[in-house]
């Protein structure tokens, strides 16, 4: 059995105040089942009491009005589940990256400590790559596609890789949050053939700088603001990009334990 009720005891109903529930008429998102003619007062079905509960713990979850409304206006359940749920996973993603920011936060409280740096002559090493220019924001999902490929045509030659995957970062990448990235498998020299010309790149010689991160890549910036603080201060930098060697990284280990060497190019060889 349902009943009508005038605006103020659905707003007790539904702890939502008055003036809200005349907006989310305004903007149809919650309308009244019946409008008095002479006085213009809202009424409306305790039906509608469980659509106003969800409205409202929606917009708790900082839910946008024009979202909220696709999910009022869903044809039918599952359809409006699948709604929530793609929500509920956005704010999930976003509290975990909001606990990131809180623990680096905290670490910058803390006294900082010397950064380990190593000196390093590389020689020239043959890779399998992909390259692209690539906005930051996008950085993830490329390199998981590029190194998905590169290792899958690998696997279709039975051959595993000579090293572990790395990746350089030219300066663009930094300066203006897009920029070439090129993603890198190293191979064998004697296997170089068997793949075609243009998959495989000589990274060329060089003397590096190295420091290794620990931990996650949100934390990156304070290892390469070390790293590249102290190169300004006792090297000469070269303008060209930063190489990353993933000694432990996704698919081998959880986040907190990743590894990676940071190689900042320096003057000499």
């Amino acid at each position: 059995m349902t009943a009508t009720v005038p605006i103020g005891e659905f707003s007790r109903l539904t702890y939502l105040t008055i003036k809200t529930l005349r907006y989310y008429h305004e903007i149809d998102l919650l309308e009244p089942v019946a409008i008095d003619p002479s006085s213009g007062y809202r009424f409306y079905s305790t039906e509608q009491v469980d659509q106003a509960h969800l409205i409202k713990r929606l917009r708790e979850l900082n839910m946008p009005l024009p979202e909220i409304k696709a999910v009022m206006a869903a044809p039918d359940q599952a359809t409006r589940d699948a709604a929530i749920r793609a929500h509920l996973e956005r704010m999930e993603a976003e509290l975990v990256r909001t606990r990131d920011v809180v623990a680096s936060l905290r670490a910058l409280l803390l006294p900082s400590t010397e950064i380990s740096v190593e000196y390093r002559s590389v020689a020239r090493y043959p890779v399998l790559a992909m390259r692209s220019e690539v906005a930051r924001e996008e950085c993830d999902a490329w390199c998981e596609h590029s190194y998905g490929t590169m290792h899958a045509r690998l696997a279709a030659t039975n051959l595993a890789p000579a090293g572990p995957d790395g990746a350089t970062y030219a300066p663009e990448f930094f300066e203006y949050d897009r920029g070439e990235v090129v993603t890198f498998v190293p191979i064998d020299e004697r296997h170089r053939g068997r793949f075609d010309a243009e998959a495989v790149l000589d990274l060329p010689a060089r003397r590096f700088a190295i420091a290794v991160h620990a931990g996650p890549f949100t934390e990156f910036d304070r290892t390469y603001g070390a790293l590249g603080s102290h190169v300004a201060e006792h090297d000469t930098a070269l303008d060209e990009p930063v190489r990353e060697i993933y000694l432990v990284g996704p698919g081998d280990a959880e986040p907190a334990d990743y590894r990676t060497e940071v190689c900042w190019p320096i003057g000499r060889l």
